[in-house]
């Protein structure tokens, strides 16, 4: 007697399920690493919705004690980094505020001590800070420095260890 090989419906169920999460996975970390023109790692985010669009510390998080120096790793989602010299929609380069907060939309971005510019690209820089309470706010700005405002920012505290 021959038996007939059949695939239950569980089965369908359970194998469509796991392939509707294996795609919503990867739609949701479509980001593309790429090398800018002087050699330094980039992010540059495929696929975005506007409401996780923004920039982030990648490697720290509101509160966290540290030692100086400090790592920053600067992230990005909803737009393109690229060094400064020209304005291009949708792209631009990070800054970092130092104990202050973020620019207003379309204002230049200082460059002094406690604003820190990347204009080749970068994503990850060292910072020496002084031990105490500082906060650090990631600033996103088009090649020409100006600000995209509070909604290309984000600001968390740190406190430094001796």
């Amino acid at each position: 007697m021959k038996r007939k090989r059949y695939i239950s419906n569980f089965t369908i169920l359970v194998l469509s399920l796991l392939l509707g999460v294996t795609i919503s996975c990867n739609q949701s970390n479509n980001v593309e690493n790429t090398k800018t023109q002087d050699g330094q790692d980039q992010q540059k985010n495929t696929n975005v919705s506007n409401e996780n669009a923004g920039v982030y510390f990648v490697n720290l998080k509101n509160g966290d004690t540290v030692k100086s120096p400090v790592i920053i790793q600067m992230g990005i989602r909803g737009m393109e980094v690229e060094p400064a010299g020209a304005f291009n929609e949708s792209k631009g380069h990070h800054h970092l505020i130092v104990d202050q907060g973020s620019i207003e939309k379309g204002v230049m971005v200082p460059m002094d001590d406690t604003h820190i510019h990347f204009g080749k690209g970068q994503n990850t820089d060292t910072l020496k800070l002084s031990p105490g309470q500082h906060t650090l706010t990631l600033q996103f700005a088009d090649g020409l420095h100006r600000s995209y405002g509070k909604e290309w920012s984000t600001t968390i505290t740190i406190v430094v260890k001796q």
